[in-house]
């Protein structure tokens, strides 16, 4: 049977998703953020696998219990078993996915399909961006950016995932990190970058935005000094704020240019969870040729793995 439900499973660094698909369609969707203390950045990965561990089963049978799973309509288990599809590429919150995945599959007797994590982010960017023809059986630029990555990529679906090279982005750190450290600078709670986008909407002036490009790569940790002293120095967190996004667009846009200079003028995806910024879409909604995931599926989700999994076992 290969039209039944196909189950996805992704434990990232800070959240337990799982996601049901039919036809191709996203029917449920489940996901929990980890816990992070107050005045924290982040977690040590034993307590993520910890939380995850915890949080699996509770959201298997909310996710069941919304679709009134019968039993035996389950075909196939896609996970996210990795960050990304490069060597040495690892991180231990993603085994309690795995075993989450291995036993689903051994109980029901169906197989388990694993990807990269960033896979599942271009699948659910393509799925949910209102265009996704665009992006068929051809090349395109994809831009992932979250709490621990920002790479600039060119993709193309082969038949089993989506296979990514990696021609530019951040040079330290990410996205995602210098925002939500700007933001527990300032007193925030962790995760920051919904709160911080919404406050950047409500500044009352413009700080130029200020980034260091080397072609398609750029430097990011300079922003998050920039940020403190400006706060240290008496600035609105709104100003603040809105300088981080404005000069993370900045650098994007940048990249993207160059990307396109060098290799040609592909349509472009925006995923990942710094994506779901108003402030970073307003102003690359401006470049002819780009698509963004949709603002629910722009986080960490496993509708991507799922979907993944269901087009790898239909094609199979």
């Amino acid at each position: 049977m290969k039209n039944g439900l196909y189950l996805g499973a992704d434990t990232s660094n800070y959240t337990t998703s799982l996601s049901l698909v039919k036809d191709g369609k996203v029917i449920s969707n489940v996901r929990r953020l980890l816990p992070v203390e107050s005045g924290k950045c982040g977690l040590r990965q034993s307590d993520a696998v910890f939380f995850h561990t915890r949080a699996l089963p509770e959201l298997a049978h909310e996710l069941f219990k919304s679709v009134q799973y019968s039993g035996d309509e389950l075909c196939a288990v896609g996970v996210s078993e990795r960050p990304r599809d490069a060597e040495g590429s690892y991180m231990p919150c993603f085994l309690a996915g795995v075993s989450f995945a291995s036993a689903v599959s051994g109980a029901l007797g169906i197989p388990m399909y694993g990807f990269s994590h960033q896979a599942g982010h271009i699948s659910a960017g393509v799925y949910s961006c209102g265009n996704a023809g665009v992006f068929e059986n051809t090349e395109f630029f994809a831009f992932h950016v979250s709490g621990g990555t920002t790479e600039a990529l060119k993709c193309r679906y082969d038949g089993t995932t989506y296979v990514c090279q990696k021609l530019g982005g951040t040079n330290d750190a990410s996205a995602g990190q210098i925002i939500d450290r700007a933001g527990v600078y300032s007193g925030l709670d962790f995760p920051c970058g919904k709160e911080l986008d919404a406050l950047a909407l409500c500044a009352d002036k413009r700080i130029k935005p200020s980034v260091s490009m080397k072609g398609a790569y750029f430097s990011l940790s300079g922003l998050q000094n920039k940020a403190e002293k400006y706060l240290s120095d008496g600035e609105s967190i709104e100003v603040t704020a809105r300088f981080l996004f404005e000069s993370i667009a900045c650098a994007l846009s940048e990249s993207l240019a160059e990307l396109r200079r060098v290799h040609g003028g592909l349509p472009c995806l925006f995923a990942g969870g710094v994506m779901g910024s108003a402030n970073i879409k307003k102003i690359l909604c401006k470049i002819p040729g780009v698509y963004f995931a949709s603002s629910e599926l722009s986080g960490d989700n496993a509708c991507g793995t799922a979907l993944l999994a269901q087009k790898r076992h239909t094609e199979i």
